[in-house]
Formats: C-alpha cells, sequence, structure tokens
C-alpha cells in the first residue's frame, strides 16, 4: 500500500498507519570532524503535548534546553543512543548514523506501533517505519526527537572541552570552523576525532608521510 502525505504539519503520523503509539527519531553529529553520532528516539503522549517543537537548529541553546527538560518530563519515553568515533571510522557516517537510530529505537521503554525518521533513509527497523524529508518540522516528534539528540551531543561537547581545552569544543561543537581547524593543525587530532574524516585525514598524511 502506497503512503499517504499528511496535510498535518506537526502531526503524531502521516496518514498511512493505523492509529498507535509513534516514535520520532532524528540524528545529529553527522557532519563534524570529532564525536560519536548521536540518535534520539520519542515518543510523546498527546495527552501532553508541548508548544514550541521545531527543528533543533532553529532553535537557540537556551530554548532547546527548555525543551529538551518539557520532553523528558512529558513524553511517553525517550532514547538516546550512539555509534562511536570506531563504529564511524569502520562503517562510514552513514552506517553508523543508521545504527545509532536502530539504538535508540531499541531502547524504547514502549514498542511503537510506527516509527518516523527524520530524512531519507531508514534504518533497519522489524517495526513499520517511514522516511520523513524534513521532518524534524514536520512531525513533533521528530522534532522533539531532535532536541533530545542536539541537546545531548553539545553536552559532550562541554565534557570534550574539560578534557581538551585548547580545542574549543565549546564553541564549535567539533565541526570544522577556522577555530577548529587551527587547533587541529597546532594541536594534532584527540583521541575523539574522525581520523577517516578529511581535514583530519589530510593533517595526518601531513604529519606522517610514507
Amino acid at each position: 500500500m502506497r503512503s499517504r502525505k499528511s496535510s498535518k504539519p506537526d502531526g503524531y503520523t502521516l496518514g498511512w498507519a493505523p492509529p498507535g503509539l509513534v516514535a520520532g527519531v532524528d540524528e545529529t553529529g553527522r557532519g563534524p570532524l570529532a564525536g560519536p553520532v548521536l540518535a534520539a528516539a520519542v515518543m510523546l503522549d498527546p495527552r501532553k503535548p508541548i508548544a514550541g517543537l521545531r527543528d533543533s537548529k532553529k532553535l537557540t541553546p537556551k530554548r532547546r534546553a527548555q525543551l529538551c527538560e518539557l520532553i523528558h518530563d512529558r513524553a511517553l519515553c525517550c532514547s538516546v543512543a550512539q555509534a562511536s568515533v570506531e563504529e564511524i571510522e569502520c562503517l562510514n557516517i552513514l552506517q553508523a548514523t543508521l545504527l545509532a537510530m536502530q539504538r535508540a529505537v531499541a531502547g524504547l521503554r514502549l514498542r511503537p506501533t510506527q516509527v518516523l525518521v527524520d530524512g531519507n533513509r531508514l534504518p533497519a527497523l522489524q517495526l513499520p517505519a517511514q522516511a520523513v524529508v524534513r521532518g524534524d518540522d514536520r512531525v513533533a516528534a521528530i522534532a522533539a526527537a531532535s532536541i533530545v539528540a542536539k541537546v545531548q551531543r553539545d553536552r559532550l561537547c562541554l565534557d570534550w572541552h574539560a578534557q581538551y581545552p585548547d580545542y574549543g569544543f565549546d564553541r564549535h561543537k567539533g565541526y570544522g570552523t577556522a577555530l577548529h581547524l587551527e587547533a587541529l593543525q597546532r594541536l594534532g587530532p584527540t583521541p575523539w576525532h574522525r581520523r577517516g574524516f578529511a581535514p583530519v585525514a589530510a593533517l595526518l598524511a601531513t604529519a606522517c608521510p610514507p
């Protein structure tokens, strides 16, 4: 049966499956040069709506933190999982992202009737699932997942900053900014850096010529 598009930009289903418990899934951390990729799965409680859910990238850090607290307080359940730097190197970033999503869904204490995943690719799931392009702006549960994942990864970045204060993880969050690239050039990679990503790999190749 073919899927039908929803006319509800913030609905809990897309009109393609029976009613029931819906899990929204989103990831964060595909683009950075360091750290794991994280995914969150969130099952919202329609009896406890949360106003203001949207793509986490369109929210200020303060507002994300406020909404994250509300999500943990009001959602039926939440789960956050990750794929490590080592898994990213072994699998590639896409497959590691899908693995993190799969783990996040598996970590839910309730079994969803359907899973809605942001983007155009689905992890391997033994559940009815649909990929939703721009889902973090169209589906409330996916928006909630994007917020939870982003807040959790930003907290990890603060931990890395405490370990390696000269790299600026508290500011660039692992992305390849000029500040980050300058620190990499000056100090070399930390154990958190993804050695297979081009800027890090190029630096290592320069430092250790064959």
